[in-house]
């Protein structure tokens, strides 16, 4: 059974800035509060589908969200990342960059950031 995607219908009280070609959004499952997501209009899976003016309005937007986090929330620091196709973990085939609030201690050890999408290869350190 094929699902609608959620990003091309995304209900209007998510909907955090936006532009012609790009919206950003509240994350409907946020890893930490203020989670936010910058999505293309158009559907398309992949960064590298997306077109350079597409690209340049997420890009545009992720700053205008992590300027809005910054004086609503405050966070310490961000993670930002992409899971681009199944084997990198990407669940939804619409393209979805992702902004995560990060907060002092909201985790035991927080080195290693995106490294720990493969948990045996994320320490580098002593």
């Amino acid at each position: 059974m094929n699902r609608p995607c959620p990003f091309c219908t995304v209900a209007p009280t998510r909907i955090v800035g936006e532009t012609d070609l790009a919206a950003a959004i509240t994350d409907g499952f946020p890893v930490s509060p203020g989670h936010t997501l910058i999505i293309p209009r158009r559907h398309v899976a992949s960064f590298f589908e997306a077109t350079a003016a597409e690209r340049e309005e997420m890009l545009r937007l992720l700053d205008e969200a992590k300027a809005r986090l910054d004086a609503e929330r405050r966070p310490d620091a961000y993670n930002i990342g992409i899971n681009d196709g199944p084997a990198a973990g990407q669940t939804v085939a619409h393209l979805h960059i992702h902004l995560i609030p990060r907060y002092a201690g909201d985790g035991p050890d927080p080195r290693g950031g995106v490294r720990w999408v493969l948990p045996e290869k994320a320490k580098y350190w002593p």
